[in-house]
């Protein structure tokens, strides 16, 4: 792995090559209304976003929708104007003229009284460098510059509630002024620190501590006070309090308590003026896997939150040159893969997607990711939803997608896991102490037998391809080789089950469903064939080939195939036969995808492919993947164009949904889940790109 610095650097110089020509795309790229806006997110606790099309028009929010307010003023020559939430009222909205949202960075642009603002937000979650990736800190930056050619006394606000540091407002909090080199730093944590005893969905934390800091060199002045003191002494006089609030403990509620920030930056004219500062959260412990506390990973070599702080601000301005190179140069990929509006919607997806997992670290050093099955039941290392997130880590970071599974495949090794299937997920978040979705350990009761032993193997084998080699997926190889054994006795015409829509309720002989599982057993023959097992290889090649064969044949229903192997007149999308192509399997004629992909056109509706016959509420990752299918880029587009669409015209305000209807957009349930990772699979599908992509960091340096 490259060291934090040189990752920067490189990343910063590289892409000076792509700048002219991202730029240019990125001016002919079409504007997509987000339903709502990434701002600081990292993590399913650490996840703050804007549910407006401005950022002045509503208060921010966590992703489950409980106000985790972040306000921002601008003073100029005397005359407050709000940039940042809907408090104070009495404060005038700045005029919003421009917003984007990148992959890790998303910018704002307000003017007012002859000033221009630009406001951005990064979150250097660049995927090459676990230890960059890992670290729980946004940069919020400033530059502002006038534009009626006369100079401008400004002044700059920012802060943090103290909701960030709680589930509920009831709770109390306590705060502090640390030291860190550097820097001038505030500190917010709960008092009571009940660290990692909650589990659920619906939570926020409410244990470690929120920063916020800046460096001394830029002289903020800061405090922790009740909001409406600070706010209102800013937007009147430009000041904050003196001291800090001495009356502590309180409740978030009582009072709300901010830590606030407040930059004099003097006369600005036509030369920008800059000023950052870091928002930050430190849990100290981030999951509770089969009974033991886990690090973050940045925390694995001892690493403590001054020292955190520190680092982030000394390597600030690399980590910056990295985001902006980074973001260049995977949207122009992007757009020449997808198309503009195809890039939009995976820049909206990446930090939704990376932000509803935690990066943990073993006692040993290894690294573990842990997702979180946001708004659907909260469960943890669910092998039902790292698989369909699964293709941002293949195409950027093989030890991203690892990570992943090594919580799965070490629970499954344990005696806890005594069944001959892999298990659905390992615990609800933060505990991954084993499984809890329908029987969980106990019973076979609400399992997904064929569903999940086929996305671990087909996981396994892609981990295999990028690697070149079988090393990863050797320590669990008996795993591997009893998952293909169940998926060649039960796989092809499965049972009354559950599949990964399991909202769709239980079905038997699922059409989709054995497709999986015939591109698992072909997957385990790749795995096989590169391992030496050349007997095992061509017995499960074999047995992958003729079940593909028998499939043609109990699918078909004309100018289409069905939803189940008994039902005419029914169809479903197919999205699992697109691991056909991306892993080289070969095991379908390419008619097959061609006449699904041609009657799927006929069945649209206004905002997308209803995902079968029997409803009209659709998956907007498996959208992606059927559209994936497609063997040009003109069908391709025809299948996307009511996705993105959906994106534009939904009503619901949250972090994008994957579950809707395709009459009126609305959602149907789940939002800022990590299957919406599942968009970036376009990509797979050109191999110059992908193989581009997910070298190495050293490969791709030479």
């Amino acid at each position: 792995m490259m060291k934090t610095a040189s990752l920067i650097r490189f990343f910063g110089v590289v892409g000076v090559v792509a700048t002219m020509f991202a730029s240019a795309l990125a001016a002919e790229r079409p504007a997509m209304r987000p339903p709502a806006v990434p701002l600081v997110v990292h993590d399913p606790y650490f996840s703050v976003w804007s549910f407006n099309d401005n950022l002045t028009h509503g208060p921010t929010r966590h992703w489950t929708g409980t106000a985790h307010e972040l306000c921002g003023m601008v003073r100029i020559d005397g005359r407050t104007f709000r940039v940042m939430g809907s408090d104070p009222r009495a404060v005038a909205g700045m005029e919003q003229v421009r917003m984007e949202v990148l992959p890790t960075r998303t910018i704002y642009e307000f003017q007012a009284a002859g000033v221009r603002v630009r406001l951005e937000f990064i979150s250097p979650l660049l995927p090459r460098d676990l230890d960059l990736f890992s670290r729980p800190v946004a940069y919020i930056a400033w530059e502002v510059k006038s534009i009626d050619r006369r100079e401008h006394d400004v002044a700059l606000y920012f802060d943090a509630s103290a909701a960030l540091a709680v589930d509920k407002p009831k709770q109390e909090v306590v705060w502090s002024r640390p030291d860190a080199a550097g820097l001038c730093v505030l500190r917010i944590g709960s008092k009571e620190q009940p660290v990692l005893e909650k589990a659920g969905d619906d939570l926020r934390i409410d244990w470690g501590y929120l920063y916020a800091a800046a460096p001394d060199v830029d002289k903020p002045s800061m405090a922790i006070a009740g909001r409406d003191k600070t706010r209102s002494g800013f937007a009147a006089a430009g000041r904050l309090p003196d001291a800090d609030d001495p009356r502590m403990p309180r409740a978030v509620e009582d009072d709300q308590p901010v830590a606030a920030f407040l930059f004099n930056l003097g006369a600005v004219g036509s030369e920008p003026a800059s000023r950052y500062l870091m928002l930050a959260y430190d849990d100290e412990y981030s999951i509770e896997y089969l009974g033991e506390k886990l690090r973050p990973y940045w925390r694995r070599n001892g690493m403590d939150a001054p020292e955190l702080l520190a680092a982030a601000a000394d390597q600030y301005q690399l980590a910056k040159a990295a985001c902006e190179a980074f973001d260049r140069e995977l949207m122009a990929d992007l757009t020449a893969v997808g198309g503009p509006r195809y890039a939009n919607l995976c820049a909206l997806a990446y930090r939704q997607a990376i932000g509803a997992h935690k990066l943990a670290a073993l006692p040993d050093g290894r690294p573990m990711l842990f997702s979180k099955e946001c708004f659907s039941n909260g469960c943890t290392g669910t092998v039902d939803v790292i698989y369909p997130a699964s293709p941002l880590f293949m195409l950027l970071s093989n030890e991203l997608l690892k990570a992943s599974v090594t919580p799965v495949f070490e629970y499954a090794a344990t005696p806890q896991w005594k069944f001959p299937y892999a298990p659905h997920d390992v615990g609800r978040y933060p505990k991954a102490n084993g499984p809890v979705y329908g029987g969980g350990e106990k019973s076979e009761r609400g399992q997904m037998p064929v569903e999940e032993s086929g996305n671990m193997l087909i996981m396994a084998a892609a981990i295999c391809q990028l690697d070149g080699n079988t090393a990863y997926v050797e320590k669990y190889w008996r795993l591997i080789q009893g998952w293909a054994e169940f998926l060649k006795e039960k796989g092809f015409d499965p049972e009354n089950q559950l599949c990964t829509d399991d909202f769709a309720g239980r079905s038997a002989h699922n059409a989709n469903l054995s497709i999986k599982a015939i591109m698992a057993l072909g997957a385990y023959a790749k795995m096989c064939d590169m391992a030496g097992k050349r007997d095992q290889a061509v017995m499960y090649r074999r047995t992958a080939e003729e079940f593909a064969r028998q499939w043609m044949e109990a699918a078909d229903d004309g100018d289409h195939y069905r939803l189940t192997f008994d039902q005419p007149g029914t169809w479903s999308q197919k999205y699992n036969l697109v691991w056909d192509t991306l892993l080289g399997l070969r095991l379908f004629p390419p008619e097959v995808a061609a006449k699904e992909v041609a009657f799927y056109q006929t069945k649209l509706e206004r905002f997308g492919l209803p995902l079968d016959s029997r409803k009209a509420y659709t998956k907007t990752d498996w959208e992606v993947w059927t559209a994936t299918l497609a063997q040009s880029r003109r069908d391709f587009d025809a299948l996307m164009e009511p996705v993105y669409d959906f994106v534009d015209h939904t009503p619901d305000r949250v972090p994008l949904t994957d579950w809707y209807w395709t009459t009126d957009a609305k959602m149907c349930g789940f939002q800022a889940r990590p299957v919406i990772g599942g968009v970036f699979i376009k990509m797979l599908a050109d191999p110059k790109t992908w193989s581009k992509r997910s070298r190495p960091p050293d490969a791709a340096r030479r």
